[in-house]
């Protein structure tokens, strides 16, 4: 009984030894899976987390990625993923060309800027949404298209003068709208360097000849003036010397007069002396003035001279500039009336074109309308197109006898004087046969019914020929 309990107890043992192995496998396999998944972002990288449980953003909306730059994150396992993206700093060439300028002058503004991801927390939200899985060099094209345009837009709203001259300011420009475009896809700048400026038209090298000679005219000025102030120095200091000279000499001469002033040939001879003295004297100091004022007079004519010379070359760039600047307004006119005369060519050409089109549709109609009624009138005449005419002209008869009349109508006759004899060849008088005559010049209704292809009704041409045959008769009634 005791051996019985005994193997009990040990394969009780065993069980139990073999569930705590199987709990402590299962405990170790979770903790490497734990391990595993704890991820650590490196601090030139940014993690981006993104999948299911990213909790919500500030403004209250689902989170689509989650951003970290630095720690660590336990990433859980089959409901998120894991990317990196480099924080490696982007060198960008902007080679730009003909940008133009606030004077409308073309410049070549060739420059590098470095660019990167940004550890913003908002910025690196936009590069995670709009950067994540792109390449390098993908990234590079991107920030570059966006640099080209802002570093278009800042040279447009400066003066050459200012982009030359205050480099900081323009920089400061460009950094602040290309930053401003950047961090919108979650990049930010690091460095601008603007390598040179070049334009075509030749201005910058204007003004790089401009302050040039500007700057030899200053030195030669400097230089004039500090030679006329060295001989008038010069010729101060002679002036005093020689006054000082002529006070001793005075003295001397009042101690010679004192003791010498019985010797009258003494005196005679000292006055000789001092007046050759005294001739000298002024003969040196106008000789040393004279040559004070030919020395500053040559200074002033320099400095004039160098300043001829600079207002000469600030012209001149004045003038080619303004000159360039009408020559560009005129080409712009001269195009703009040129498009404007196209215009208005095509415009006219348009308008007649839709009145020869709508007098053409006319016609067509007309002419439809008038096919339309000769086609009613031929099936009116049971097909037989020259009845369908005789029943045209038949209509019209009544419109050309009137015409027929309306010949003779409007003739006025003031006053006939007839010398009537009394009787004609035929025993009529010559009156009814100048009447018969007038009437007779007039086509008779049978001829008009013969020239339009017609025969006159049987009534009308039966009354014709018994009037005929009464003429006539009319006519043998004499001779009898």
């Amino acid at each position: 009984m005791l051996q019985f309990i005994t193997s009990i107890l040990a394969a009780e043992a065993d069980w139990v030894g073999g569930l705590i192995g199987v709990i402590v496998v299962v405990l170790i396999a979770t903790l490497l899976v734990i391990l595993a998944r704890y991820k650590k972002c490196p601090s030139d990288k940014i993690m981006v987390i993104y999948g299911a449980s990213l909790g919500k953003s500030a403004s209250g909306s689902k989170r689509s990625s989650l951003c970290i730059h630095g720690g660590a994150r336990f990433v859980i396992p089959f409901f998120q993923s894991y990317q990196y993206m480099d924080l490696t700093p982007i060198s960008i060439n902007v080679d730009l060309k003909n940008a133009l300028s606030k004077q409308n002058i073309r410049i070549d503004v060739p420059s590098n800027f470095t660019v990167g991801i940004s550890t913003e927390p908002g910025v690196m939200q936009n590069a995670a949404e709009r950067l994540l899985g792109l390449k390098l060099s993908e990234i590079q094209d991107l920030a570059k298209d966006i640099i080209f345009g802002q570093l278009r837009l800042s040279v447009a709203t400066m003066e050459i003068e200012a982009i030359n001259a205050r480099r900081e300011e323009f920089l400061a420009s460009v950094s602040e709208n290309v930053e401003t475009e950047l961090k919108k896809i979650g990049l930010r700048l690091i460095n601008v360097n603007v390598t040179d400026i070049n334009d075509v038209s030749g201005y910058i090298n204007a003004l790089g000849k401009e302050a040039a000679a500007k700057a030899i005219n200053d030195a030669k000025k400097s230089v004039a003036e500090k030679n006329r102030d060295g001989s008038i120095g010069e010729a101060e200091a002679l002036r005093e010397q020689r006054i000082q000279v002529a006070d001793a000499n005075q003295l001397a001469v009042r101690g010679e007069n004192e003791s010498l002033a019985k010797i009258s040939q003494s005196n005679a001879d000292r006055r000789e002396i001092e007046a050759e003295a005294l001739r000298r004297a002024t003969t040196a100091e106008k000789i040393a003035a004279a040559k004070a004022l030919e020395d500053a007079y040559s200074a002033e004519r320099q400095a004039e001279l160098a300043r001829a010379e600079r207002e000469r070359a600030t012209q001149e760039a004045d003038v080619l500039v303004k000159a360039e600047i009408e020559k560009r307004r005129i080409e712009i006119e001269a195009d703009a009336q040129a498009e404007q005369m196209r215009r208005e060519a095509q415009g006219e050409a348009d308008a007649i074109f839709a009145k020869m089109q709508a007098q053409a549709r006319g016609m067509e109609e007309i002419l439809t309308k008038q096919a339309e009624g000769f086609k009613s009138i031929v099936e009116a005449a049971g097909g037989n197109a020259s009845e369908a005419v005789m029943l045209m002209i038949s209509d019209k008869l009544e419109a050309l006898v009137k015409t027929q009349v309306e010949a003779i109508k409007n003739i006025k006759i003031d006053k006939i004087t007839v010398w009537d004899s009394g009787s004609g060849k035929d025993g009529s008088s010559s009156t009814a046969n100048f009447m018969s005559s007038m009437m007779k010049s007039i086509p008779p209704m049978s001829e008009l019914f013969g020239m339009a292809g017609l025969d006159l009704p049987k009534y009308l041409a039966t009354k014709k020929a018994e009037a005929e045959a009464g003429a006539e008769d009319g006519k043998e009634a004499p001779k009898k």
